[in-house]
């Protein structure tokens, strides 16, 4: 399904990243030791929702022909009330839908494959080359 790679040296915790044929660079902030030579890996764990959120809601907006201009996606990472790591996921979206319809998105957005597996948790097997 889908394949990546991160590399580390001693330069600091700048990690290069590949993933989907695609180069990206990790790293902390300075506060935490880092150049802040991008995103952290929560940063990365926020934009893979908020990618497959906007790209799902737009496929389905598609699909129904509904006048769905644009949407946007806000997300906030931090421990909710028991303690427990938690994300808030707000939905805007530009264009001529009806209540019904943002609704019908609202209720997407919950089913999208990144939403269920962050919502149902993954295992990680782990081995040594």
């Amino acid at each position: 399904m889908a394949r990546g790679t991160a590399h580390i040296g001693k330069d600091s915790y700048q990690t290069k990243i590949e993933v989907g044929g695609h180069a990206l660079v990790g790293d902390e902030p300075e506060r935490n030791g880092g150049h802040d030579a991008g995103p952290a890996p929560y940063d990365f764990v926020l934009a893979g929702l908020g990618s497959c959120t906007a790209i799902t809601l737009r496929m389905y907006a598609d699909r129904k022909q509904w006048p769905l201009d644009a949407v946007d996606v806000g997300l906030h990472l931090s421990p909710g009330d028991d303690g427990l790591m938690q994300i808030k996921r707000t939905l805007s979206f530009t264009g001529a839908l009806d209540a019904e319809q943002k609704n019908r998105l609202a209720e997407i957005a919950e089913k999208t494959p990144v939403t269920l597996t962050l919502k149902a948790g993954m295992a990680i097997a782990t081995s040594i080359i």
